[in-house]
């Protein structure tokens, strides 16, 4: 049989509940995904996607149902331990790449590294691994503010993979590159999947919905799965 890597059950968010401008932003949520498989979810601006995205990455807490990730109940765990798993089993690659100004490339990647406590050797070993696949290494050494949004993307999504997680998130993971980096990060994607990473991505990027390592779609309507 195989193995679940995300299972939602009835799951709902609800902001400012119990007030009068409450906001249903997900109702009811029923959806599974195995391991090693990558699915998309698309929908409009508004329509929940990104609140679903960030209660899969163990960023935020259901209002009501259940969430189960990688074989654990994890919607009603505390803050600590929901940080905890993240940070061990969770990469995620924000549309706005949340990158460190004022740091490098490399310091920038070697970020989720850090708790580990590694010694240098080995956390520059795997810090340019990571940015060899994300295509980043002539960069390493230059401060991310001077990169062009191509560029920041991949260090973003270096550092997301720098820790080999076991579920990857991605927010529009191509939304910043040309036609040829955007198949290098999908070609990056496919090998992730032949190692057993599970990939949940967002994308209005008809080249990432209609490639070859797109499992399966997911389209967002209102809160729900339609």
């Amino acid at each position: 049989m195989q193995e679940i890597a995300i299972e939602t059950r009835q799951l709902t968010k609800t902001f400012q509940q119990g007030k009068q401008n409450a906001h249903h932003a997900l109702r009811g949520i029923d959806l599974r995904l195995e391991v090693g498989k990558c699915a998309v979810l698309q929908g409009a601006s508004g329509s929940g996607k990104t609140t679903l995205l960030t209660i899969l990455g163990c960023m935020t807490k259901p209002t009501s149902g259940e969430y189960i990730c990688l074989g654990e109940k994890v919607s009603k765990w505390s803050e600590k331990f929901l940080t905890t798993f993240r940070r061990e089993h969770i990469g995620m690659i924000f549309q706005q790449f949340h990158l460190i100004q004022g740091f490098t490339v490399f310091e920038n990647i070697a970020l989720p590294l850090i708790p580990h406590s590694l010694s240098h050797k080995e956390l520059a070993r795997k810090v340019q691994e990571s940015a060899e696949l994300a295509n980043i290494t002539a960069k390493l050494h230059e401060k991310v503010d001077v990169l062009s949004g191509g560029e920041q993307q991949r260090t973003a999504i270096a550092r997301a993979i720098v820790h080999k997680p076991r579920l990857l998130l991605a927010d529009e993971p191509t939304s910043s590159l040309d036609r040829e980096n955007a198949l290098q990060i999908l070609a990056l994607f496919e090998n992730l999947k032949k190692t057993g990473t599970t990939l949940l991505l967002t994308t209005h990027d008809s080249l990432v919905a209609s490639h070859a390592v797109v499992d399966t779609i997911w389209r967002v309507e209102d809160g729900r799965i339609v």
